[in-house]
């Protein structure tokens, strides 16, 4: 959204285009009532205040660092500021997730890297190490 619009009362698609997403998406988080959805007047359609592009934003840069929308509803629930040892539970509690993952991953690395190796010594005429590995994991 152009900075005038920023300011102003936005359509659901100039909203959904200025973070990026559809406006099925708008509709959604409404639904799901992460998104306060505005009234309609007669006949027209509705307008979303500059408050509701904050809290947008705010949602789609929370799932940008792995929040859930069951975690992001229960961070704009603690959004005034006044939350912060309950809001670190909850970033600590992600960061430790994403340790975990991160770790995971490095095993997934590790163990690839390895059958490859394997595959690039050749299979000593039994075949692909990496698929008898996989064939083996498998039984």
């Amino acid at each position: 959204m152009a900075n005038d619009e920023a300011t102003s009362q936005a359509t659901i698609g100039a909203l959904a285009r200025a973070v990026g997403v559809n406006v099925e998406t708008v509709r959604y988080y409404e639904r799901i009532g992460l998104l306060p959805r505005p009234p309609r007047a007669h006949g027209s359609i509705r307008r979303y205040p500059p408050e509701t592009l904050r809290r947008l934003r705010f949602i789609k840069r929370a799932q940008s660092l792995g929040f859930s929308l069951e975690e992001v509803a229960a961070l704009l629930q603690l959004a005034d500021g006044e939350h912060c040892a309950e809001t670190r539970v909850l970033g600590e509690k992600k960061l430790g997730l994403v340790q975990r993952k991160i770790e995971e991953l490095a095993a997934i690395r590790a163990a690839l890297e390895r059958l490859v190796e394997r595959c690039s010594r050749g299979g000593r005429g039994r075949g692909c190490p990496l698929i008898e590995a996989l064939v083996a994991d498998a039984d």
